[in-house]
């Protein structure tokens, strides 16, 4: 008798999502097999899925060893273990596909987040009450940080991320300024910020505690999206919210998708970027290399909000 298989999914959400396709896949290609996914960082992602909501279980879920997980293979999935996702052959999602199904290298569905009415309608209400309070009609989802940012220094008021996938602080605190001339702003972010103390005229959103499946409707809500390699670019490129992703220490060809009309990325690394093998080694010299990476001279910065504005621009007129 053939045994069912139990996935384990670790790291954080944008994970979760891009192995979404290759779940999929696996389910109609491997009708007999009942599998589950284990979700090492939460099961958020899954939720609302007309299949694999009922396969998910976040790792504490009560009984899941002796109810699901024992009389099954187990397989550990890490991606970024695949050579083609080291070598920049493959993305993220392809990378999962390869090491669930096998197939090599193909063409993927985007991952879709199924919200319910409640998480829509509290996204919209968000935008709304934003706008209202601005004044201003249009409203950008700006997520400058990703999950490499930790407060340092005595008082934890300096955001770094060693890891350079980020926007250095005051290069963030300077983009608001920009988008708040002509937008609304709402920050995606961890960790609080002084908005005001910074100089940001406008009232600037950051709501704290937010759940991820609401930031979603948010994103959904919102008229143009910006943010670095983290979980908002995938959010956004799904929901077809025009956007722009900037990376840096990290691979466009890994971790973010083809330009189009709704989605731009505009890539900071070029020839100083190395591949970080994380998950693979610890490379420290490699890591330092990449240290202000995401550092902008402020015609850099005055670029994106142009590309921004493009993408905008183009959205609107597709109907985005």
């Amino acid at each position: 008798m053939t045994r069912s298989t139990a996935f384990f999914v670790n790291g954080g959400a944008g994970r979760h999502l891009c192995s979404i396709p290759a779940f999929e896949n696996y389910e109609k290609e491997n009708p007999d097999d009942d599998f589950i996914i284990v979700c090492e960082g939460g099961m958020d992602m899954y939720k609302g899925h007309p299949t694999l909501h009922r396969r998910a279980y976040d790792n504490w879920h009560k009984g899941l060893f002796e109810e699901k997980i024992k009389d099954r293979n187990c397989v550990s999935t890490e991606p970024y273990r695949v050579w083609e996702y080291y070598n920049q052959k493959a993305s993220l999602a392809q990378a999962f596909d390869i090491q669930i199904n096998n197939k090599g290298v193909r063409n993927l569905t985007v991952p879709n987040v199924h919200l319910s009415t409640d998480e829509t309608v509290t996204g919209m209400d968000v935008v709304h009450e934003v706008k209202e309070k601005t004044g201003k009609n249009k409203t950008i989802v700006f997520q400058p940080f990703g999950r490499g940012t930790q407060p340092i220094g005595p008082s934890g008021k300096h955001l770094v991320d060693m890891g350079g996938r980020s926007f250095s602080q005051m290069d963030a605190i300077k983009i608001v300024k920009k988008l708040q001339r002509k937008y609304s702003v709402i920050v995606m972010a961890e960790f609080p910020i002084n908005w005001e103390e910074a100089g940001c005229t406008d009232k600037v959103a950051q709501p704290e505690g937010m759940p991820l499946r609401n930031w979603v409707g948010v994103i959904n809500a919102a008229d143009g999206f910006l943010g670095c390699d983290s979980v908002g670019q995938h959010f956004s490129y799904m929901l077809k919210i025009p956007s722009v992703a900037v990376v840096g220490s990290t691979f466009p060809e890994n971790v973010s998708y083809d330009d189009n009309d709704y989605f731009q990325v505009l890539d900071l690394g070029g020839k100083r970027r190395r591949y970080d093998p994380i998950r693979l080694t610890f490379d420290e010299e490699i890591q330092r290399s990449h240290d202000g990476i995401m550092t902008m001279a402020d015609k850099a910065l005055d670029e994106i909000i142009k590309e921004l504005e493009l993408v905008m621009n183009k959205g609107a007129k597709n109907g985005k």
